[in-house]
């Protein structure tokens, strides 16, 4: 085993759609079963923050980002328990992948 891989996995599940939010957060449990050590983030843009905000998940909220545009359009506030992306979920996705992180399209 090689020092990469004790390195821990960064995942990005990106979920646009009510579906896409349904599947990262059962993606998200199962990673996390998998590997503890293994870091997730589910990143929620379009229809999926409506669905996380009116049907809320304790295991998966605080794994919760939000794009900050989607909230502004809905004039929603996220969970207490949930992140804020300190950009627009395309640009903050795209960042975090050059810094390493795998993108999944849950």
């Amino acid at each position: 085993m090689t020092s990469r891989d004790k390195q821990a996995i960064q995942m990005l599940l990106h979920a646009p759609t009510v579906g896409a939010l349904l599947r990262a957060r059962k993606n998200a449990a199962n990673i996390l079963k998998d590997d503890v050590t293994a870091e997730v983030r589910i990143v929620v843009n379009g229809d999926a923050v409506s669905a996380s905000l009116d049907q809320p998940d304790l295991s998966a909220d605080p794994m919760t980002w939000v794009c900050p545009n989607t909230l502004r359009n809905l004039a929603r506030q996220p969970e207490a328990s949930m992140h804020v992306l300190p950009h627009a979920a395309a640009m903050a996705l795209a960042m975090l992948q050059r810094e390493g992180w795998i993108y999944v399209r849950a």
